[in-house]
């Protein structure tokens, strides 16, 4: 696409993160909202006309009236590989909120659509894009750890009852996953994509308040090729609201923890040698009004640079597929009782 092109975006899935799409829409340049889609009507009409755009409640028909370039999945995670290929058929790139599918065929199904139409695909990270995150991305690829020995990431956060029974589909295996598949997701990303492929899971989940079919707490130690040892410890019954996202990393010359509500705020920055980046601990520290962080813009502006052919996708649907198939070795891991194995059978 060209950089005098408008590059017209239409959005299905009106439900509680689509407000962050629009956005982040709204504030990047040469990017336009075109029409948002939700089976809810009322739903679709409310954000329609608060964006001043039109809204739909049936998707096939949005897809065929709107002239658009790119599709943003937002529904429910079993919908996201239907909903992506269908857009990809009708010749549109694809954003895909996380996780990209609920399971590995769903996933390589869209990465194959996409592939087969020609068209990107972006899975959406965004916690990638925190500033903090990023400093500590540059500090492992600089070295600056030495051998990584530990990583953990903790995800104390609180979703009541009342959550999970503002939509039928919240909390249940063929649309939402637990704990770990939806609230965490983005945190198990971080556990790969900073600190390098998993060699094997051991897991535990429980399903322990909430009355949902999937979990809402859930521990997992993680062996790393590198050598390295992991844990990730989530639970969503964190009274009275949500504690901490925290990331942390320990190295033979480093040890950073980046904590918050929502992986944006420095807690830890020490390495044994200095450099340039330490000047920019304060700059990077965020207050973000949710746990979904001011990383969307971010992404979306990432999506232009790469649909103009000026730099390459944050995460593509083969770098989302990495972290749904940890997910998915956890479950099965926590399901059977032994060591997983990567990469899955």
């Amino acid at each position: 696409m060209t950089s005098e092109q408008p590059i017209r975006v239409a959005l299905v899935g009106c439900g509680r993160i689509s407000k962050n799409h629009i956005d982040a829409i709204a504030k990047v340049d040469n990017l336009t909202l075109v029409a948002v889609c939700d089976e809810v009507e009322a739903r679709a009409k409310a954000a329609g006309e608060a964006s001043g755009v039109p809204w739909f409640a049936d998707y096939a028909t949005m897809l065929s009236a709107v002239p658009c370039d790119v599709v943003t999945i937002a529904t429910p995670s079993g919908l996201h590989p239907a909903h992506g290929i269908a857009a990809a058929n009708a010749g549109k790139h694809v954003i895909c909120e996380k996780p990209m599918a609920i399971s590995l065929a769903g996933a390589d199904a869209l990465v194959a659509a996409c592939d087969a139409a020609k068209v990107q695909l972006f899975v959406v990270k965004q916690n990638r894009l925190n500033p903090p995150i990023q400093l500590l991305k540059r500090a492992i690829d600089k070295g600056r750890f030495g051998r990584i020995v530990v990583a953990n990431a903790t995800v104390w956060w609180t979703r009541p009852q009342e959550y999970y029974d503002q939509a039928p589909w919240r909390g249940t295996w063929e649309f939402d996953g637990g704990a770990l598949l939806n609230q965490a997701s983005h945190y198990v990303d971080l556990m790969q994509w900073l600190v390098g492929p998993v060699e094997s899971v051991m897991a535990k989940t429980a399903t322990l308040a909430r009355k949902i079919e999937a979990e809402d707490t859930g521990i997992a130690v993680l062996k790393y090729r590198s050598g390295a040892l992991g844990s990730i410890q989530v639970t969503m019954l964190t009274y009275p609201k949500n504690l901490e996202g925290s990331l942390t990393i320990l190295g033979e010359k480093g040890t950073v923890k980046i904590g918050g509500t929502a992986v944006n705020k420095i807690e830890h920055w020490s390495f044994a040698d200095a450099d340039e980046d330490d000047a920019l601990l304060d700059a990077a520290n965020t207050a973000p009004p949710t746990v979904y962080g001011f990383g969307h813009e971010g992404y979306y502006r990432n999506v232009v640079s790469t649909l103009r052919g000026t730099t390459r996708p944050e995460t593509d649907g083969r770098g989302g597929r990495k972290s749904l198939e940890l997910i998915l070795g956890i479950y099965e891991s926590a399901r059977t009782g032994t060591d997983v194995s990567f990469p899955l059978k």
